[in-house]
């Protein structure tokens, strides 16, 4: 499967899953608003005030509390406050980089971790294993042809002698690499330098640029997709709630009346 189906999978599922968490909370929004207006129609209809008052309340909570929620994700003209998701996504984003940045990525977080680490090697084998170390290999070979051993290389074939040993030295290279980085001198060594003060400082400071660029990809629609997709299927149990307990006010009412 190539790249582009995965990606187009992946945003087809997404897309897929943000319906169905709609459609979740339509589904009870609507049956609440359908039952409640029946009972309005019933009591009307019918002649009975209890039922009708019991229909009028829940009604009543249960549009109300539907227009809240909708209004937290859509801009409602003429209703001040409306959209608020969206009109204030980079406070939303604000709060995301001091959330990660106060709690997350603090020093004495940062402290422990490197202090956890501290007792065990820190593994560098996949940094060494992407190392391009042919430069190495070339400026030994300058070095030696430019030294006194020149002339005798050039005896030899020139430069072009020690190109079949270009591959074992990379690989012998990266095995000491290797070797050294799981040292304990060595791991003494870096997490001594890894809590330098500078370092920490400027470690927060990459964290705090990458956070914030990554936050500044966001879009206000993105925004309001998150945070519906989060929550919204459970806002629509407002719109229920606010009908059954406006119709527990309303029954309430319409006996002391």
């Amino acid at each position: 499967m190539s790249k582009n189906e995965v990606d187009s999978n992946a945003v087809n599922n997404s897309a897929i899953k943000k319906t169905l968490v709609n459609k979740a909370s339509v589904n009870k929004s609507v049956i609440t608003n359908l039952l409640a207006a029946a009972l309005v129609l019933v009591g009307y209809f019918g002649e009975l005030p209890i039922v009708l008052t019991i229909g009028l309340f829940a009604l009543s909570g249960a549009i109300t509390n539907w227009l809240a929620v909708h209004m937290l994700f859509e801009k409602v003209p003429g209703l001040y406050g409306s959209g608020v998701v969206p009109l204030r996504f980079e406070e939303f984003k604000a709060g995301i980089k001091h959330l990660m940045m106060s709690q997350f990525f603090t020093q004495d977080n940062i402290d422990r971790f490197l202090t956890s680490k501290s007792s065990q090697a820190i593994d560098l084998k996949p940094v060494i294993e992407k190392v391009d170390l042919a430069p190495s290999f070339d400026a030994l070979v300058s070095t030696v042809a430019q030294s006194s051993l020149g002339g005798m290389l050039a005896m030899l074939g020139g430069t072009e002698a020690l190109m079949p040993l270009k591959e074992p030295f990379i690989e012998k290279m990266k095995q000491s690499l290797v070797e050294l980085s799981q040292s304990e001198e060595f791991n003494s060594i870096l997490i001594n330098e890894l809590e330098q003060p500078k370092v920490m400082a400027d470690m927060r400071a990459k964290v705090a640029d990458i956070v914030e660029q990554r936050l500044n990809e966001l879009t206000p629609v993105m925004v309001k997709d998150i945070i519906e997709e989060m929550i919204k299927t459970h806002l629509g149990w407002l719109v229920v709630w606010g009908g059954v307990f406006g119709g527990m006010i309303g029954a309430l009412a319409a006996l002391i009346n």
